[in-house]
């Protein structure tokens, strides 16, 4: 990860995780769903990078808005990963990184991907048009 210094929401967390006592001021700058999330302590700091945990899942990197689409590229369409469908390229994500509506964000990722639109693929079923055969694997001719 890079530095959440762009980021605002994440600036004014890293202002206010650290300390014991609740800062109405800084509290008031955060926007949804950031606020909710910090009131709900679902957000905690390792070694200096920001982590988000909801309910009894594992603990996940909160990333940086400059990173997004390189997590999204690398695990949907990285080379030797393969284009995965959404369902599978979803469960890749929510067990690795967190930013808010990292889900709609996804699926527009692939539902605007160039090469999954010339396979005509349906990404969140997984099977080509006329729902017979299933397709993973797209070959990179670049």
């Amino acid at each position: 990860m890079k530095t959440y210094a762009k980021h605002k929401q994440c600036g004014i967390l890293l202002q206010l995780l650290p300390v014991k006592y609740r800062s109405p001021e800084l509290e008031f700058k955060l926007e949804e769903p950031w606020l909710r999330d910090y009131k709900d302590n679902t957000f905690f700091l390792i070694d200096g990078l920001l982590y988000h945990r909801e309910k009894h899942t594992s603990a996940l990197v909160v990333v940086d808005r400059d990173d997004i689409s390189l997590i999204l590229q690398e695990f949907h369409d990285c080379p030797y990963k393969r284009h995965m469908i959404e369902d599978r390229t979803k469960e890749r994500v929510a067990s690795t990184a967190w930013w808010p509506k990292w889900e709609q964000e996804l699926s527009e990722y692939i539902n605007t991907c160039e090469r999954c639109q010339k396979a005509n693929m349906d990404w969140v079923t997984g099977l080509v048009p006329g729902g017979k055969e299933k397709l993973q694997f797209l070959p990179d001719n670049s």
